[in-house]
């Protein structure tokens, strides 16, 4: 059973004083405060699963990148059995870093600083000198070897724990994970990135994005109203100058889990009905994904699908697939329908992780997917219409990275501090009927039940 010990911060609040759990509200001090921020580092990235990147950045034997679980560094390493391991990279020797390196490919990882030696997979080899037995005599050189991380590789993905004897992945998943695999276990051969992650440093906290990406659709119709504008979306304005209305964009189903992974699952109909000029609902879910496969996935790989998803599966992607959301704690995914010129319908595949680099730091990484067996001339065109839109200079970043930290600073106000994030927008008409996944859904306008999970998910790690 989890108990519960609500750790007091240095000036007598108490963590359960920062979220009204009853109004659900929460106060900006999370936003910046540096004691809290220390905290979240052994409650959270220091507990639960962390994403660190995707197996085919690191395809042959000894491939490496070095990643961040919270504030520390970690190698991610495809050791000589092929398997990929996380170690801590920070020599046991004297605490240097291992690898100053972003990533590359190396049989042994040196320490600079004495020479210490270690396997991809984290194993200590020995130090210089072995006559001299430089390293010791105190320890074996079994005990001697870089940390080592829990490691779950799923549809490719990379994720990591440092609770060895906690939940096991599928559990953290949970529910979540029914929808995950629509679209991360689509194919045979499954995904592969477009080139390296883009990554660029934000003055925010990590939060202020983290919390945005649990499924915050509202922001779209403001931050994002460009797209009505000038956009996909957009339209000739009509008397009153105005342009596309993104307001029927706003509809749909969210889904939101005990462990704060949401999405938002957003109706095709509309969009089948404009491409094809037929009617939705005299198709079945094969003639809908033939006629708009989902992003990413081609006509050729439908019979793919097909075998792989149950019906139910197949009636949600078919119908209202998810197609944006997040990991708890830090990472948001898309799988966006880019229209083109042509009147086809591209796909856009993008991950972005949050990564911490202090209270008011945040490292953004995002990286661009392709299913492997998608054609070359289909994956360039995906990689630059996706950076252009999902880059780190791409149009949608550049407004939510103007947001976070501007709510960063605030939150460092004598009296702002104390004002309160609100999540009180409820959906009030329960689960929609035959709705085909697990989880809690709700269906209808946009609302704030996804966020305000990622925060319970978040309150119930820091107390407990």
């Amino acid at each position: 059973m989890t108990s519960y010990t609500n750790p007091v911060l240095n000036d007598g609040t108490r963590i359960s004083d920062l979220i009204d759990l009853e109004n659900r509200e929460v106060k900006m001090r999370t936003l910046s405060d540096p004691e809290l921020y220390n905290l979240e580092m052994k409650k959270i990235f220091a507990r639960t699963w962390v994403f660190l990147g995707h197996e085919t950045e690191i395809p042959n034997k000894g491939d490496y990148v070095v990643r961040d679980m919270g504030s520390d560094s970690v190698i991610v390493a495809r050791s000589g059995d092929e398997q990929i391991y996380v170690s801590l990279n920070v020599c046991p020797h004297r605490g240097m870093k291992i690898s100053t390196l972003d990533g590359g490919n190396a049989s042994t990882h040196l320490c600079i600083y004495h020479g210490w030696a270690f396997k991809p997979n984290g194993d200590f080899i020995g130090a210089p000198v072995e006559k001299e037995c430089m390293h010791g005599k105190t320890r074996t050189k079994d005990e001697l070897g870089l940390k080592k991380a829990r490691v779950a590789v799923y549809g490719g993905l990379i994720f990591a724990t440092w609770n060895i004897d906690g939940p096991s992945f599928e559990d953290f998943l949970g529910d979540a994970k029914w929808y995950f695999d629509t679209l991360w276990c689509r194919t045979i051969a499954g995904m592969e990135v477009l080139g390296p992650p883009q990554r660029f440093v934000v003055r925010a906290n990590w939060k202020t994005a983290a919390e945005q990406s649990a499924s915050d659709g509202f922001h779209t119709l403001t931050l994002h109203r460009w797209l009505g504008e000038v956009g996909p979306y957009a339209k000739k304005p009509d008397a009153e100058g105005k342009g596309g209305d993104l307001t029927p964009e706003m509809y749909g189903t969210e889904v939101w889990t005990e462990h704060g992974h949401t999405m938002r699952c957003i109706e095709l109909d509309r969009k089948i009905r404009r491409l094809t000029g037929k009617d939705p609902a005299t198709l079945t879910p094969e003639e809908k994904l033939t006629l708009l496969p989902p992003p990413g996935i081609t006509k050729e790989m439908v019979p793919e699908l097909l075998s792989r998803f149950s019906d139910e599966q197949l009636q949600l992607m078919s119908s209202r697939p998810p197609q944006v959301g997040n990991f708890f704690p830090n990472g948001l995914f898309e799988f966006i329908y880019l229209p083109q010129p042509d009147g086809t319908v591209l796909g856009a595949m993008a991950l972005h992780a949050y990564v911490p680099k202090g209270p008011d730091k945040l490292e953004f990484v995002n990286w661009i997917l392709a299913e492997k067996d998608t054609p070359p001339e289909i994956k360039a065109l995906m990689l630059r219409q996706s950076i252009q839109l999902l880059g780190t200079s791409g149009m949608v970043e550049q407004d939510d990275s103007d947001t976070w930290p501007h709510q960063t600073i605030a939150s460092k106000g004598a009296m702002s501090q104390d004002i309160t994030l609100k999540y009180q927008a409820l959906y009030e008409n329960g689960r929609p009927a035959n709705w085909p996944g697990p989880g809690y859904v709700g269906e209808g306008f946009t609302k704030d039940d996804t966020q305000w999970q990622w925060w319970l998910y978040w309150h119930a790690l820091m107390t407990a």
